[in-house]
């Protein structure tokens, strides 16, 4: 009985698996168009499926960085500066009542202590601080 003939990946199936993992195409739907198992996928494409995804990243950073840069893309340039530049949108809101007068909030601290020597607990000691 022979055996199954080894698989040998082609340069075509090497682009297309690249291609595919760039894409975001899981391993399981990419094994099925190449016409293989996930683990020799795995086992014979392991460069493409390590670099597609860092290269596809590039492809797009550097597209973005384009918009980002051109005149008049302000929400291109906007994403960059979140993403890639640590701004962020600060919202201050300022509450005021009567005269325009800030609101001060009042605060009321209750203290309860548990007496230990009661076994239920429930009896307690009560302090208030205003």
């Amino acid at each position: 009985m022979a055996g199954r003939k080894p698989f040998t990946p082609t340069d075509e199936q090497r682009r297309l698996v690249k291609a595919m993992a760039g894409y975001g195409v899981p391993h399981d739907d990419i094994a099925l168009v190449v016409k293989c198992s996930p683990p020799t996928l795995r086992k014979w494409f392991r460069h493409e499926l390590d670099v597609a995804t860092i290269e596809a990243n590039a492809r797009v950073a550097q597209t973005l960085y384009q918009q980002a840069t051109t005149p008049g893309n302000i929400a291109a340039t906007i994403f960059w500066l979140k993403a890639r530049a640590g701004w962020r949108e600060k919202q201050q809101v300022e509450v005021t009542g009567k005269d325009d007068e800030p609101i001060v909030p009042h605060f009321v601290i209750v203290r309860k202590i548990v007496d230990p020597a009661q076994r239920d607990g429930r009896q307690t000691i009560e302090g208030t601080t205003e």
